[in-house]
């Protein structure tokens, strides 16, 4: 089971650092010495993700990994929930994300992530503190949005729809 989700951790991270940010984040001819050019965050978190997806599979070969892998442990983790009702979470993660990628280019990067953070957060079942949930999924987004843009002079999309209006 570790070996699996490890091989899946490492793909998903494969793909975005391999696919998606050469075809998604633009790369300057021209980087000055003393800025970091707007791919290095995202392949620096890429790579971390496929280090510990490859710790995770290698972890798997342990001996008490099976112990730890023992399925009656998964059940009382997952609690009364049914794994048909985990599927259609995953499914409907899966089109989040699918959706954020999209919704990138139309309503640029900082809303994208505040309206899937905000989806992430009503997927979790932690929704039910939506006051709380909110101001997470807005201050969050915004504080990250403003750390990388002024401290580390990062670009982030703007989106086509706040160009048309002259934001």
């Amino acid at each position: 089971m570790g070996m699996t989700r490890g091989l899946i951790i490492t793909a998903l991270f494969g793909v975005v650092l391999f696919l998606l940010i050469p075809a998604y984040v633009p790369r300057p001819r021209f980087i000055p010495g003393f800025a970091p050019p707007p791919d290095m965050w995202p392949r620096t978190v890429s790579m971390i993700g496929i280090a510990l997806g490859l710790l995770l599979a290698g972890l798997s070969f342990l001996p008490k990994a099976e112990a730890i892998a023992d399925p009656e442990d998964a059940s009382a983790i997952r609690g009364n929930t049914s794994v048909t009702t985990l599927l259609i979470r995953f499914g409907w993660t899966v089109l989040a994300f699918v959706i954020f990628i999209g919704s990138v280019k139309l309503l640029g990067f900082l809303l994208s992530s505040i309206l899937l953070l905000a989806a992430m957060l009503i997927l979790t079942g932690y929704w039910r503190q939506k006051i709380v949930s909110l101001l997470v999924a807005v201050v969050l987004p915004l504080a990250l949005y403003l750390f990388f843009s002024s401290a580390l002079n990062t670009r982030f999309p703007i989106g086509s729809l706040f160009k048309a209006i002259g934001i």
